[in-house]
């Protein structure tokens, strides 16, 4: 699968872990000149480059597909990790795996978006 963690993720961490696993990982705190994007250009980045976006923002992101869903823009997916600490690499990689086990094709992912917690 093509990700891109947002930049509060770890992408030496949960980055490291995927990338061992075959995926192919962007992860936005590993590149200085991707600090500093706006939410919506981080959208705009997973989706040109054909990845699912892995984010802890729950804030605003919602809002932001809805936005993208009135305007019939489509996304490359977006996984929202909710009640799991950034610190909880374990929790974190469990869930994002078993929600990429759930839809395992990168298509299946078109325009989906899915809140994942604890697993």
């Amino acid at each position: 699968m093509r990700l891109l963690l947002d930049a509060h993720l770890s992408g030496r961490v949960v980055g490291r872990h995927f990338r061992e696993r075959g995926h192919d990982v962007l992860a936005l705190d590993e590149h200085r000149n991707l600090e500093g994007l706006d939410d919506p250009e981080v959208l705009e980045l997973a989706t040109k480059e054909g990845r699912i976006l892995l984010t802890h923002n729950v804030k605003d992101f919602p809002d932001i597909l809805r936005d993208w869903a009135d305007e019939g823009r489509e996304h490359t997916g977006c996984i929202l990790l909710v009640g799991i600490q950034l610190a909880q690499f374990g929790q974190l990689i469990r869930s994002i795996e078993v929600a990429l086990a759930n839809a395992p094709a990168q298509q299946d992912w078109r325009n989906r978006s899915l809140f994942v917690g604890r697993r």
